[in-house]
């Protein structure tokens, strides 16, 4: 039995709106645990259903992996959502090796980036995924993401990645919407935006929801972002977008989101420490402030 209301989003198997959680640090570069604790809990408290750790803005080239594993069982034990744990290299050996570590640490699912820098081929790259998923026993999400990794993932290859077991998802970050529709709708995965300012873009495509930077700060007002979306108040859910966007530009417009996503935590109160290990280097004063105002203009602080 249902209730007769029509819902336009699928389920979101690892939540709808994900943060992916900065790593925060003391002022001498070691992990704080505790602090990663207490931003987890608060971004669900926010209106986050998902947590993603050892992501990209999380620091993961600078994080080693004991780190990574004693970070997912930090989050894991503060949190009742879904935790994801980056798990990515473009070196497939040390890839499998983080796979198995971080769902053995209880990881609910692993973020795989495509193999960045060596610019693998289709064929390379689908090898790649193959060896991990030969390895794996939770959920894979795929990260495609050519502006860091220097490789677009081809429609062909995204049919075959479909086929392995484990490759459920897709975090989208390339910026093709016309192709998101092609590449979703010819494999059936469940498609995430990896890209905040087109987060409603693809709902309307057929994503189910975002990986996000700017959800650090703006997590409740995306879950109602996709509420209204679902529940056909397209309105509404373009009356959220705007609102958050000086929020969206801020953390995301120079290219720098781990330090703005620091930054956002710094000014909410919810992290002392922006430190960050090189060559990440923690927001300056002008960081802070500009920061700031675009949480004061979206009404979030």
């Amino acid at each position: 039995m249902t209730d007769g209301t029509i819902h336009l989003l699928d389920p979101a198997p690892f939540g709808r709106v994900i943060p992916a959680m900065v790593t925060p640090m003391t002022h001498t570069g070691a992990v704080d645990f505790d602090a990663a604790q207490r931003v987890a809990k608060q971004l669900v408290n926010d209106g986050a259903d998902g947590i993603l750790v050892n992501g990209t803005t999380g620091e993961s080239p600078t994080t080693h992996m004991e780190e990574k594993v004693s970070l997912v069982k930090a989050v894991k034990e503060a949190v009742s959502v879904p935790v994801i744990s980056g798990a990515g290299s473009n070196d497939t050996a040390h890839t499998v090796r983080m796979v198995e570590q971080t769902q053995e640490a209880g990881a609910d699912a692993v973020l795989v980036v495509c193999p960045y820098y060596s610019r693998p081929s289709q064929e390379g790259i689908f090898c790649h995924y193959q060896a991990v998923d030969q390895s794996a026993d939770k959920p894979i999400i795929v990260y495609d993401v050519p502006g860091r990794t220097g490789v677009k993932i081809a429609l062909e290859t995204y049919r075959r990645l479909a086929e392995l077991e484990h490759v459920t998802a897709v975090k989208d970050a390339t910026g093709d919407i016309a192709g998101a529709v092609r590449k979703h709708l010819e494999t059936g995965l469940t498609w995430y935006s990896g890209d905040d300012a087109l987060y409603l873009p693809f709902l309307s495509i057929g994503a189910v929801g975002v990986i996000s930077v700017a959800a650090h700060a703006a997590a409740g007002p995306m879950a109602l972002l996709a509420e209204a979306f679902d529940n056909g108040d397209i309105e509404q859910a373009q009356h959220i977008a705007r609102d958050i966007a000086p929020v969206i530009e801020a953390m995301n417009g120079t290219g720098f989101q781990a330090v703005m996503a620091k930054a956002a935590l710094h000014e909410r109160g919810l992290i002392d420490s922006t430190t960050m290990r090189l060559p990440n280097v923690g927001p300056n004063d002008a960081q802070l402030i500009a920061m700031h105002e675009a949480l004061a203009d979206a009404h979030l602080l």
